[in-house]
């Protein structure tokens, strides 16, 4: 019943008819916000906010609706993508208030380890033939384009991209052998 009423003021509202639009909007209000409700039941506050969310995506994305197909799936595939966005919103806003402290720690490894890694990475480039190192040393470590890098070694631009391809190989089988 609530699925043919609500498709059927959908279809006169997509027609032109305001009034009908208006009751649309009235009926849909009430079902999003029992929808959003229960899945929003840890944050009771944001129901609104994000009903009135839902309700604008639907007012400007109403034209996306196929008149063959059912209405109801259709709004609450839109509440369900605007719960998403909440969510991701959420998770962002917590990481940013995690205490900095903690990380003091792992950001010295981390750095110690970076720099035996460059160790690492300069012995292996250092044991490819210069024709596979310097294409990747000049594009990948320094962010050359292939024409920069075949202008400054004076080889040709396929030559720079079969250099960087067969030295990342034999690169990758030294980093195996390795671990």
């Amino acid at each position: 019943m609530m699925e043919q009423e609500l498709r059927n003021l959908m279809l006169r509202a997509l027609d032109g008819n305001a009034e009908s639009y208006q009751c649309f909007l009235q009926q849909v209000s009430s079902v999003l916000r029992a929808y959003l409700r229960r899945r929003l039941s840890s944050a009771p506050d944001e129901v609104e906010d994000l009903l009135q969310e839902t309700l604008l995506a639907i007012h400007t994305q109403r034209h996306t609706y196929r008149r063959s197909e059912p209405l109801t799936p259709w709004l609450y595939a839109v509440a369900r993508y605007k719960m998403i966005d909440y969510f991701r919103r959420r998770s962002k806003l917590e990481a940013l208030h995690e205490p900095l402290e903690d990380d003091a720690e792992w950001l010295a490894i981390s750095d110690e380890a970076a720099n035996e890694s460059k160790k690492d990475l300069g012995t292996m480039l250092d044991a490819l033939p210069a024709h596979q190192r310097l294409p990747i040393q000049h594009t990948k470590l320094e962010g050359r384009s292939v024409a920069e890098a075949a202008a400054m070694t004076g080889m040709s631009v396929s030559a720079i991209k079969v250099g960087v391809h067969r030295g990342m190989k034999a690169l990758a089988k030294m980093w195996k052998e390795q671990a």
